[in-house]
């Protein structure tokens, strides 16, 4: 990112330490989160100008070509070896949190917006990410797991299954509860075309129950990319 972006009362830092004391808030009730893949990352924040608050953080890594996907955070869950029907480069997005007691909505708009400025910097096809849910147990999570058996990969591109993977259920949900149980995160890739793994993972290290999510940069549809890029020229 060349020049900050900032929106309203939010900018963006490039703030390593500031991210991780957010992640230890939001994913470990205080305690360090920090992990071996932090050092090859890029860490990311959304910054209250006003209070100097760190709002909301990600890390990102750039993967140029399919011999990289082994190494993203993602290959821990999933076999991602069809993404490489994909020409790179990726984009792994990970550890994407908003303060608790924040919900602005511009600051979630002002992160895509950094992410959007990224994604065309870079030349990405692919931005992926584990999507995550608050806790281990599926059943309050039923019906948006349900709505997302409508959003599954292309076979040709669908994360492979390892041990521990749960089918999504298939019942019929009602389609507007369902989205709204959603992690904000999770219905912005659905807007932008994404889509999902046939199977969720437990992840007990983080307490969250996780989908594979990809949204493939060519397929965004016009009115959502035209939507992305005027945030970048907003902010």
């Amino acid at each position: 990112m060349t020049t900050p972006l900032a929106l309203g009362r939010y900018r963006m830092e490039r703030d390593s330490a500031a991210a991780l004391s957010l992640r230890a808030i939001c994913f470990r009730n205080g305690a360090s989160d920090a992990d071996a893949l932090d050092a090859t990352c890029d860490h990311w924040t959304v910054v209250d100008g006003t209070t100097g608050e760190t709002v909301a953080a990600f890390r990102i890594l750039l993967i140029p070509d399919a011999a990289g996907l082994a190494g993203s955070y993602s290959a821990r869950f999933y076999d991602l070896s069809r993404l490489a029907t994909l020409s790179g480069p990726y984009l792994e997005l990970g550890r994407f949190c908003l303060h608790p007691d924040r919900h602005d909505p511009d600051i979630l708009r002002l992160a895509w917006a950094g992410l959007a400025r990224i994604v065309d910097g870079q030349g990405v096809q692919l931005l992926f990410g584990c999507s995550s849910f608050h806790g281990t147990d599926p059943a309050p999570h039923l019906d948006a797991l349900a709505q997302l058996s409508r959003h599954i990969a292309p076979p040709d591109r669908a994360p492979q299954r390892r041990a521990g993977a749960l089918d999504l259920p298939t019942h019929s949900p009602d389609p507007k509860r369902a989205l709204a149980a959603m992690p904000p995160l999770l219905r912005t890739y659905l807007a932008m075309g994404g889509w999902v793994s046939d199977h969720a993972v437990i992840d007990r290290d983080l307490h969250t129950l996780h989908v594979f999510t990809g949204v493939e940069i060519a397929r965004i549809p016009p009115a959502r990319a035209r939507l992305l890029r005027a945030l970048v020229t907003q902010a």
